[in-house]
């Protein structure tokens, strides 16, 4: 279900560009072009997630509209047109998510990103941790503003235990002065697990030595502020480097996701693998590496041409996900692919890859007005000890033998 945005604006012209920024990211829209049309909309007992407002409007010249709306817990972006300081402060006196001159056209862009930030800081954790209780309290209440998960902890070895349970954590921002382990010692402690592309964490300190800066930094964290901060600079710290690891997860998922089937690539695959197959064996975990092979590909692709070939390639990334949930499956490269597994014991392993051979083989896959039928072979090593490579090759090697054997097969290593 859309999330529904309250626009508040008395200008028609700039209501309907907001109102294309928020669809285009697929809010639900309803507008308001006076402080008593906002009232109404309220009373009618429609809840919104967030509001955009302008500050001045016909029938509430000085800001009232504002008030209005946050006191409803509806979290609101004020749009002015007013550059005053004082202005500026009566607007951030009240808990709003933030303001946007409107000066320009970056004002519209400024704030598309700051809605789609509302929708998507949810899945962002972020762990505060001061062993003040109201200056920790002041930076939860920040962050619960622009819709981020908030942790807390009141000193240093709190802090570890919570980011040890909550996966989802981000980011931890720190004060500098605490008992039993400070900020510095904290995030030493951080880096010890968690890079800078899985975590940042920004420094705070409201002692007057400038040094503490520096300590920080050398120490791994990614920033730092100064106590007390201003509230516009404490979001656009944060905001840059939650987007700064956003941006590092794309590229890192871009490098290790095959574009065409959004499996895992090899590398992706090898990594994973040199991981867990150490685990399986220590663990007595039944597991198998089999590689799977789609017969005669390229007599589809000669037949029915490469955009059907890739259409064969995608199904057949279904059909894997469908039998094999929680399997690590990749693609190889070309029409191989591989996969990791684990199960009760060989015979349920090679029972659930048959499954998906057989179910393959009778499959038919619609293609324009045409239906192609495949199958598939597989080369399978269980429970070896062997470096990933040689088992791999193991495997490949018995993914050979089933081709010469006839295909549409499953052949184990070792047993032909």
């Amino acid at each position: 279900m859309a999330e529904r945005l309250l626009v508040v604006e008395d200008s028609k012209a700039i209501a309907k560009l907001i109102e294309q920024i928020a669809k285009s990211l697929g809010f639900d829209v309803t507008i308001a072009y006076s402080l008593a049309e906002v009232e109404n909309i309220l009373q009618g007992g429609k809840e919104f997630f967030a509001a955009t407002i302008d500050y001045a409007l016909p029938d509430a010249p000085d800001g009232e509209a504002i008030a209005c709306v946050l006191s409803r817990g509806i979290p609101g972006v004020v749009m002015t047109g007013r550059m005053d300081d004082e202005t500026r402060q009566k607007i951030l006196a009240q808990a709003v998510v933030d303001y946007i001159p409107k000066e320009n056209s970056q004002a519209f862009l400024y704030l598309k990103r700051i809605l789609h930030w509302q929708l998507t800081n949810r899945d962002n954790g972020i762990l505060v941790v001061d062993d003040s209780l109201a200056a920790r309290n002041h930076v939860v209440e920040l962050l619960k503003r622009r819709n981020f998960t908030v942790y807390s902890a009141s000193d240093g070895e709190k802090a570890l235990a919570v980011l040890a349970e909550h996966k989802n954590i981000k980011m931890v921002i720190t004060d500098m002065e605490m008992p039993n382990m400070d900020g510095i010692a904290l995030t030493n402690e951080i880096r010890k697990n968690y890079s800078r592309d899985q975590l940042a964490v920004i420094g705070i300190s409201g002692a007057a030595n400038g040094i503490h800066s520096a300590r920080f930094i050398k120490n791994g964290a990614d920033d730092f502020l100064r106590k007390p901060f201003c509230p516009e600079e404490f979001y656009c710290r944060i905001t840059q480097n939650i987007e700064n690891l956003n941006n590092i997860a794309q590229i890192q998922r871009a490098a290790n996701t095959d574009y065409l089937t959004d499996l895992p690539n090899r590398r992706a695959f090898i990594q994973y693998a040199q991981k867990k197959i150490p685990e399986y064996i220590s663990n007595k975990t039944h597991y198998c590496l089999a590689m799977l092979d789609i017969d005669f590909f390229k007599k589809i692709n000669d037949t029915y041409g490469h955009e059907a070939g890739d259409n064969v390639l995608k199904v057949i990334a279904l059909y894997m996900r469908r039998h094999l949930s929680g399997a690590m499956l990749a693609r190889l490269g070309g029409e191989e692919f591989a996969i990791l597994t684990t199960g009760v014991d060989e015979d349920q392993l090679y029972t659930r890859l048959d499954d998906l051979r057989r179910e393959i083989s009778v499959s038919q896959i619609p293609y324009e007005d045409q239906q192609i039928s495949m199958t598939v072979s597989f080369g399978v090593i269980f429970n070896s000890e062997l470096a990933l490579a040689a088992q791999m090759n193991e495997a490949d090697q018995a993914l050979y033998h089933a081709k010469e054997n006839g295909r549409n097969q499953i052949s184990i290593a070792g047993q032909d």
